[in-house]
């Protein structure tokens, strides 16, 4: 799953918040918490605990940043989960006070869930559109 949008923020702005994790719930829709297990500054080796609801499941879930170039990208993979993800987020600037993010998402569900897995993705991209939707709107009312 991809996703891309056009934000009318500088780059360092928007990448400083989707960055931080503990952000993800003011954005993420069925994400009920957030939040680092390891001290600042973030970086290669970071690692967050995330609880979030998705199809009506309760979804928890370790992270640990993989990849880290400060004001442009991060990637995230699953260390712990029921539904093992890897995020990767990029953001590079199109102006003074403009930027592009771009997402990429992939895993999936395991065990008996990922039978479910075809009709899943649909709804999951959805999903990802949505979020990054609330995300533009989100930074650019600030």
């Amino acid at each position: 799953m991809t996703a891309t949008r056009e934000i009318q923020r500088p780059a360092d702005e928007v990448f400083a918040f989707f960055s931080d994790a503990s952000n993800n719930p003011k954005w993420q829709l069925g994400m009920v918490s957030c939040e680092w297990t390891t001290p600042p500054p973030i970086g290669v080796g970071s690692i967050y605990q995330q609880h979030a609801r998705f199809m009506g499941r309760d979804v928890r879930s370790v992270f640990e940043v993989t990849e880290y170039e400060p004001g442009h990208a991060i990637k995230i993979e699953t260390i712990e989960s029921t539904f093992p993800i890897t995020v990767h987020r990029m953001v590079e600037p199109t102006g003074p006070s403009t930027c592009r993010v771009h997402a990429e998402i992939g895993g999936g569900p395991t065990g008996l869930i990922r039978i479910l897995a075809p009709l899943m993705r649909g709804r999951a991209q959805r999903s990802v559109d949505q979020d990054y939707d609330r995300l533009k709107v989100l930074l650019e009312s600030r």
